[in-house]
């Protein structure tokens, strides 16, 4: 636990870091790891000193409440929530993610169909903003309800007072496979509408499509009751178990962090869900940061262009997404998807926001249901940049749905402001970063400033 003398002594550091970035220079985290997926433009200027800000300031355990440093990541919030049998209301799946960038970029778990997105449990936070002063705001002050989906345009929160969930130790999980997307769909509609099961409570909800005829929604029930539990930081690969078992037992630890040990499936890129590869990777590098940081080293020495040159590839696009469609529209998506895209296992979860969010337009009360696919695809020779990715964003935006902008983006600015509500942003943006010290988030998200 920081304390608060350790807290104010970082913001001070943060301050003073603030102040030494010369005007009309960018301002931007001086932080060493990210989850985004989209190329960032090269700067010399120096960066916001955010040493210190990365852990649980204070643990109220009688309120279910806890002071956390938006650095802080999930993974040591757990750690020092899960002991007194709390957890944040939603855990995104990765461990690195941090609070503030889950807040402020829209994080989303098995969770979410009944307790919403990572902001909507945030009691007050403090934000530097623009203009180099430290803000508290809380829900109904224009900076708090425009910072969702602000990714740092609207500045970087500090400190987020959020609520906590009492847990028990373990998850049952039973995992019900359908034959078709549209029997899927209405099963994840049904399960948010009651959070029932066939007349058992259902506390966490995701799906798993891994052909046309193969989904699998995964109902977890929270439960006190003892038994064995199964390990997939070891041997066995976690999405692999869907398709071999009906019924599973985590340690709730372990459910928190069942897609990071393989990044969902991503890790079967590198190997590492062969059984000899595996025996020989290290089980504390099974994670997802270590993944990430693979990608980004072949990115800078171009290994994989190189096999794909061996291999006579024409071409190759990043599609790494998420994208949120009514839950009507699922069936349609995915239909579209495999023609047109062609990538499978496509994850699928649920939610439902409390209240209307300016930067991310969804209805509320709605269920909607996060559609996450992460991978590349093969593009014939010449094939204009982001072609595939330019057409996913066209077709979820026919659906009614909007896509994350974690990863790549290529709208135009004007359709950039109709579907992420930037005039509403702008006019906080006036208030608080009078000087436009900071980027927007068109130029964030779009231009990868």
């Amino acid at each position: 636990m920081k304390g608060w003398t350790e807290h104010h002594r970082a913001v001070d550091r943060l301050l003073a870091s603030y102040a030494a970035i010369p005007a009309g220079s960018p301002v931007r985290l001086a932080k060493r790891t990210s989850n985004l997926f989209r190329p960032r433009a090269a700067t010399d200027a120096p960066g916001l000193d955010v040493t210190g800000l990365d852990g649980v300031v204070a643990l109220d355990v009688d309120a279910r409440t806890a002071d956390v440093q938006g650095m802080c990541t999930y993974e040591d919030l757990v750690d020092a929530t899960l002991p007194h049998g709390l957890i944040p209301y939603v855990v995104p799946q990765l461990r690195t993610i941090t609070l503030g960038g889950a807040v402020t970029g829209l994080g989303i778990e098995s969770t979410s169909f009944r307790n919403g997105l990572p902001h909507e449990s945030v009691l007050e936070m403090d934000v530097l903003t623009g203009s180099g002063e430290v803000v508290t705001c809380r829900p109904g002050d224009d900076l708090f309800d425009a910072f969702p989906n602000s990714y740092g345009s609207l500045g970087y929160a500090t400190r987020l007072r959020i609520r906590l969930e009492a847990v028990p130790p373990y998850v049952a999980l039973r995992h019900v496979r359908f034959d078709d997307a549209k029997q899927a769909a209405q099963a994840l509609a049904d399960v948010t509408e009651t959070q029932q099961w066939h007349g058992e409570p259902v506390h966490g909800l995701d799906a798993t499509a891994f052909t046309p005829t193969e989904v699998y929604v995964t109902l977890a029930r929270f439960t006190d009751e003892p038994g064995p539990t199964s390990d997939y930081a070891g041997q066995d690969v976690y999405y692999r178990s869907l398709q071999r078992r009906e019924t599973d037992r985590l340690t709730m630890y372990d459910y928190l962090w069942r897609w990071d040990t393989d990044w969902f499936w991503c890790s079967a890129a590198f190997g590492a869900q062969q059984p000899l590869v595996r025996r020989l990777w290290p089980r504390r590098w099974r994670r997802s940061d270590v993944y990430h940081r693979l990608v980004s080293l072949d990115t800078r020495v171009g290994l994989s262009r190189l096999l794909d040159r061996v291999k006579k590839v024409p071409g190759r696009e990043r599609v790494i997404q998420d994208v949120e469609v009514p839950v009507d529209a699922v069936p349609a998506f995915l239909e579209w998807f495999d023609a047109e895209v062609g990538m499978r296992p496509v994850w699928l979860c649920p939610l439902r926001t409390t209240r209307a969010w300016a930067g991310y337009p969804l209805a509320p009360g709605e269920t909607y249901v996060n559609l996450g696919f992460w991978g590349t695809v093969v593009v014939p020779a010449g094939t204009p940049e982001g072609a595939v990715n330019r057409r996913i964003e066209e077709h979820v935006h026919t659906l009614g749905g909007h896509k994350s902008l974690y990863s790549e983006a290529f709208y135009d600015e004007d359709t950039f402001a109709r579907l992420y509500g930037t005039a509403a942003l702008d006019a906080v943006r006036a208030v608080h970063d009078p000087e436009g010290r900071l980027s927007s988030l068109y130029e964030k998200a779009v231009r990868n400033s």
